[in-house]
């Protein structure tokens, strides 16, 4: 299967289940190219995830974390042209 270029912005609105969502990126981390963590003043924070896979690999970690309350995910992906 062909690999994808791709981000996941990461909206962290209740820290409660943050320790869930690390060993969720922990658990991926073999497709995650980068990682920066950005706290904001009303309590929230934001996670941006690089990442590079297939749809399959980066959408069980989209999924995975969707899942968890208190989070809200998004993800944008490209063609990776060297794969051609």
């Amino acid at each position: 299967m062909e690999k994808r270029i791709g981000t996941a912005l990461i909206l962290v609105e209740e820290r409660e289940n943050v320790q869930q969502l690390n060993e969720i990126i922990s658990k991926h981390s073999d497709i995650i190219i980068g990682r920066q963590g950005l706290p904001r003043s009303n309590g929230q924070s934001i996670i941006s995830l690089v990442l590079e896979g297939t749809t399959d690999t980066i959408g069980s970690l989209t999924g995975q974390l969707g899942r968890i309350k208190g989070i809200q995910v998004k993800s944008v992906l490209l063609k990776n042209s060297q794969n051609e």
